[in-house]
């Protein structure tokens, strides 16, 4: 019904998720070797990011078009992935194939979705120099009006 607050949808233990959807259009000729390292990132992601709910790659509609889901247990899981030894390894592979990219923060639509809600997060004292670096590009992830549709 309209006009209801917040979810307070969270995982168990009160965890925050944060879900991102990326717009990847890849240069020519380079569909397969975009998706041989995807594949390769989607394997290293899932087997050594306990934090990842879900990291996907489609093909789009359009040529040379593909999509990236990412969805972790909260903010530092995403910036773990960043700084991760396979995101640095396949990094230059990406950065060498891609054209365009972009990228936004999602909001699951609590009963159209298993994720939970993407709401802003704090980074943690404990962060590494690393996410800390990386953290002021990635942590605007709550649009306001998702508010007052929770």
């Amino acid at each position: 019904m309209c006009g209801h607050g917040p979810s307070s949808i969270v995982l168990p233990g009160g965890i925050p998720m944060a879900t991102l959807l990326a717009r990847v259009t890849i240069k020519e000729g380079c569909e397969a070797r975009f998706e041989e390292v995807a594949r390769q990132m989607y394997e290293r992601t899932h087997a050594d990011e306990e934090d990842v709910r879900r990291y996907e790659y489609w093909r789009g509609a359009e040529p040379r078009t593909y999509y990236c889901i990412e969805s972790y247990a909260d903010v530092v899981g995403f910036l773990k992935h960043q700084s991760s030894a396979h995101h640095h390894h396949f990094g230059p592979d990406f950065r060498d194939l891609i054209e365009d990219i972009k990228m936004e923060w999602v909001d699951p639509i609590g009963s159209a979705s298993p994720l939970a809600p993407t709401n802003n997060q704090e980074l943690p004292v404990d962060a590494t120099e690393q996410m800390k670096a990386l953290y002021p590009r990635f942590a605007s992830i709550y649009a306001s009006w998702w508010g007052n549709l929770r």
